[in-house]
């Protein structure tokens, strides 16, 4: 059993990182938290060597489609037995820069969600997505 301390720097705030690394740390069995922090993304996972280095190549190399990693590190910790990865809130303590993606075309998803008639969403102009990110009014030309 080992535990990682991973800091993660880049576009990693706003574009659903934190739900990707909670599913990512799901699949591979592995328990610990993410939480945004002063500009980066915070990680601590625990679970398995083999898993642990599959984490850190899939958080490089597939992460969210507006997500940007202009760097990441890691310090091994010692574990904690932590069995389930949860999502913590932000650290609300010195605000550092932020780095904020830039506007995306609507997806396809989301098109097919706004203009469904029986989606609870539909002709909603407010729509916002981690794929995509959030636009007022795009597809109806608002914006």
């Amino acid at each position: 059993m080992e535990r990682r301390a991973i800091a993660v720097r880049g576009t990693v705030q706003g574009v659903g990182f934190r739900p990707f690394v909670y599913g990512l740390a799901a699949r591979l069995d592995l328990g610990g938290f993410v939480q945004n922090q002063n500009g980066a993304v915070r990680i601590e996972v625990e679970g398995e060597i083999e898993p642990l280095d599959q984490f850190l190549d899939q958080l490089l190399s597939a992460p969210p489609p507006l997500a940007r990693i202009d760097g990441m590190s890691w310090q091994p910790r010692t574990p904690l037995g932590d069995r389930r990865f949860r999502i913590e809130s932000s650290d609300r303590g010195v605000i550092d820069a932020i780095t904020v993606a830039a506007d995306a075309a609507t997806c396809e998803a989301c098109l097919f969600e706004l203009f469904d008639p029986s989606d609870r969403r539909y002709k909603y102009p407010f729509i916002n997505c981690t794929n995509c990110g959030p636009h007022i009014g795009h597809a109806f030309g608002w914006a």
